[in-house]
């Protein structure tokens, strides 16, 4: 599992090639998605979230980056609870 974190003024454009992906975010880190293979997911810029591959296969996908200017992700403490 990834740490807190967002991409700032980029939007992250994500294609499950195999496996699963899991997305947590909003308040307190309550909410999530997740995408199994030839899913898309979209990622808003700004959104603090964190990712996990669920599952016991590996998790391969293709991550697309875009708009936004700076460092393409910035860590974060996270949600509060």
């Amino acid at each position: 599992m990834s740490g807190w974190h967002h991409h700032g003024g980029h939007d992250t454009i994500v294609y499950v090639i195999s496996g699963s992906v899991a997305i947590e975010f909003g308040e307190g880190g309550r909410q999530a998605v997740q995408a199994g293979a030839s899913d898309f997911l979209m990622i808003p810029s700004a959104l603090v979230h964190r990712e996990s591959t669920p599952g016991d296969e590996p998790s391969r996908s293709v991550v697309i980056r875009a708009g936004g200017e700076g460092p393409p992700t910035i860590e974060f403490d996270g949600p509060s609870f």
